[in-house]
């Protein structure tokens, strides 16, 4: 790998080429705040936070966006750099609802973290604010579109990871929004509910609708598992408060699927706590289900397995195993199957 000397904050240091500055001063632990910046998309350089100050450079350009070249001379903290931030945060948050206070997304929010960091009190400038619908159109995801900040994660997410390009701008100027094709909502649009707009938004603009009010991210456990829905192995954080699951956040360093979950995964956490949920065996007697304990329902199970092989043949029995299982279960179903049961009728719901 190629290597090239640049200068940053009066030190000297040694990056790859080909980083932007952006990732050069974070390879040196150099922080530099970003809203519209994400490692897994596709640079944008939108929001104009990550400015800095470039020696022989006439403005201040977003290091997001900017490629580092040998000799480089960047200034991060300089004061025309601070100054010009504190505009960009201002200007953010005149036109963004100051509700922090109720707002779901508090303690996880990158503006209001940025704003207290920056010393931030939102009445530097005053005018009109848009006061936009809330879109609670499915029971997954809270879209509320005063408190976007067009950082345009969402779009390239939609349009990069999942392939989707359900979520584009439109309108111009004060009006702009990001939204679904024909200001639809997102129950009447193509949205196939991944939530990955949600994994990635700084703000309050998505969140996860069934996590409204159950919990502030600082009174939440996370507790990292895999999901139980199919084969892939995906992970995730199940989210706990008071010993119960509030819901499910991705994490992007989980090795199969990083930040992405299909809509089952991210959002089909009920049924942990769902009052109908089975919690023992049911057994069949005189036609009615009862509990049973479960050595008392393995018993039975066992006996009609030896029933119907002597009275039919091992034949007569046959397994279908699931993609819901991992493959070692599947494996000692086909085992049991073959080996204890004696016959090869077995199927898999993935074959197909």
């Amino acid at each position: 790998m190629e290597m090239i000397r640049v200068t940053i904050d009066g030190r000297e240091v040694s990056v790859p080429k080909g980083l932007s500055v952006l990732e050069a001063c974070r390879m040196h632990d150099i922080q530099i705040p970003t809203l519209c910046h994400d490692p897994g998309l596709t640079d944008y350089g939108a929001c104009r936070l990550c400015i800095v100050e470039i020696k022989g450079m006439r403005n201040l350009p977003a290091s997001c966006v900017t490629l580092a070249v040998p000799g480089m001379v960047i200034r991060t903290g300089s004061d025309i750099v601070l100054e010009a931030r504190k505009t960009i945060l201002e200007l953010l948050v005149a036109n963004h609802p100051l509700d922090c206070m109720t707002c779901q997304k508090m303690g996880n929010c990158s503006l209001a973290q940025y704003a207290y960091e920056y010393g931030i009190s939102g009445d530097v400038f005053s005018g009109e604010k848009r006061k936009l619908p809330l879109d609670g159109s499915n029971p997954f995801i809270l879209r509320d579109p005063s408190k976007c900040i067009l950082c345009g994660k969402c779009v390239r997410v939609c349009k990069e990871e999942q392939v989707n390009g359900v979520l584009d701008f439109s309108s111009r100027g004060f009006h702009t929004r990001v939204g679904p094709a024909f200001e639809q909502t997102y129950a009447e649009s193509e949205c196939l509910f991944c939530g990955s707009c949600v994994a990635v938004c700084p703000v309050g603009a998505l969140t996860e609708k069934q996590m409204v009010g159950k919990g502030r991210p600082w009174e939440t456990t996370k507790v990292r598992t895999t999901c139980p829905y199919c084969g892939t192995g995906c992970n995730f954080d199940l989210n706990v408060r008071d010993d119960k699951v509030i819901g499910v956040t991705s994490n992007s360093d989980s090795p199969v699927n990083g930040r992405m979950l299909c809509v089952k995964g991210r959002f089909g956490f009920d049924l942990i706590h769902n009052p109908e949920r089975l919690t023992t065996p049911l057994i069949k007697k005189d036609g009615t289900f009862v509990e049973a304990s479960w050595d008392e329902a393995l018993n039975l199970v066992a006996q009609r397995f030896t029933d119907i092989t002597v009275a039919h043949g091992s034949d007569a029995l046959a397994a279908l195993s699931s993609a819901h299982c991992t493959n070692e279960e599947n494996y000692l179903m086909q085992k049991f199957m073959r080996v204890v049961i004696g016959t090869n009728n077995v199927d898999h719901c993935a074959r197909t």
